[in-house]
């Protein structure tokens, strides 16, 4: 895999992540309702259930490849699609505003693991996106375990951070998530970025044969 590659990868994964959400709604409520170590647990949750959901999308997936280029194409369709699918969302959704739930204060903290844990196994953001997207960036030439892992460890990474974020900002200010024209930009940017990616996913070369 390629420095281009791997920067190209970090990058829509960071735009995937950011994007308001079932997880980020969970990460803003525990700031919010609860203190930082509340957000630290429903993340690690969130974390264990992302690792899972790409291990068992990438299962037989490079076998696919190395079989036949033609499912190599066809996964880069299907991936270019639904991040143009997302950016028309995030484009439509910008008049959206986030509502924040309101929960009882709690010390249990395995209690918010669980429930981040169960949100992001049953989210299918991201199981499209590990399976469709992330293979995108893998050169099926090379030894592709070391890559996948290291896709899917920056992925958690830059999830970690960014609900860790969005956790502290919410538990510093609830001002900045009830500001409908940031959000609004917000929405808007990723959504033209969303669709921008992925028509040069859709005609880009692929970067890699079946041998």
């Amino acid at each position: 895999m390629s420095l281009e590659h791997y920067l190209s990868f970090v990058f829509i994964a960071i735009l995937t992540i950011t994007s308001p959400g079932p997880a980020i709604l969970v990460a803003i409520n525990n700031g919010l309702q609860h203190n930082m170590k509340a957000v630290f647990f429903s993340t690690l949750g969130n974390a264990l259930g992302l690792l899972l959901l790409a291990i068992a999308s990438i299962l037989g997936i490079s076998m696919l490849f190395k079989i036949s280029a033609i499912f190599y194409t066809i996964f880069k369709t299907i991936g270019a699609f639904y991040l143009i699918y997302l950016g028309l969302k995030q484009i439509i959704s910008s008049n959206k505003k986030l509502e924040l739930k309101k929960t009882p204060n709690t010390k249990n903290y395995f209690k918010l693991f669980k429930s981040a844990f169960l949100v992001a196994v049953t989210n299918p953001k991201p199981i499209i996106f590990f399976s469709t997207v992330m293979p995108l960036f893998i050169n099926y030439n090379e030894p592709t375990s070391t890559q996948f892992a290291l896709l899917i460890a920056t992925f958690i990474a830059i999830s970690f951070a960014s609900l860790s974020t969005y956790g502290f900002l919410a538990n510093k200010s609830t001002m900045w998530f009830n500001d409908e024209k940031r959000l609004k930009r917000f929405f808007t940017f990723s959504g033209v970025t969303f669709i921008f990616m992925g028509l040069a996913i859709l005609f880009a070369p692929n970067q890699a044969r079946a041998k």
